[in-house]
């Protein structure tokens, strides 16, 4: 029996969001909804400038409100920013309406994903120890997720096939 609820994919910046998102949406025919893309679309600006011009508190209040907008949508995988779990509404909207997974790397993957790229706002400056800090914080909310896969030593199509198995019995 297939859940009716929106499937939304938590976790670290670069633990493969919004990659794995697309792919899933297709697979169960359902609308992809990446947050980031529809704060930029809002914004009409890139995330990385939203910071720099208006800072981290505005930013989180424009994802608060289109993250909430979104969640209450139906039909739908949603790609969560790396912060939006962090949020309590969001996160508590997430465990009304949503099966949520937490996509979880060992720290050392994600790190060499983010260490000094461009489009991580919020990782650019940051030490790969800050960085370790960082995704220490934000593991103890991401562990309040309906699910967690870990993806170490999985490829994208076993990542899919575990949210899949739990998505169809839930």
């Amino acid at each position: 029996m297939k859940s009716n609820k929106n499937i939304v994919l938590i976790g670290m910046m670069g633990s493969g969001k919004s990659s794995i998102g697309k792919i899933l949406s297709k697979k169960l025919n359902l609308t992809f909804i990446d947050i980031d893309q529809k704060i930029e679309e809002t914004e009409d600006c890139k995330i990385s400038e939203i910071f720099n011009k208006f800072g981290e508190n505005y930013f989180r209040k424009i994802e608060e409100k289109i993250s909430l907008k979104f969640l209450s949508s139906e039909n739908s995988v949603i790609s969560l920013g790396g912060g939006g779990f962090i949020n309590s509404s969001i996160r508590k909207m997430c465990r009304k309406n949503c099966l949520s997974f937490w996509l979880d790397w060992k720290n050392e993957t994600i790190i060499k994903r983010i260490y000094k790229s461009k489009k991580r706002p919020l990782a650019i400056n940051l030490t790969k120890s800050q960085i370790n800090n960082l995704i220490k914080e934000r593991s103890k909310f991401y562990s309040l997720s309906s699910h967690r896969i870990n993806c170490d030593k999985l490829d994208k199509a076993e990542i899919i096939n575990k949210i899949l198995d739990i998505y169809e019995y839930k």
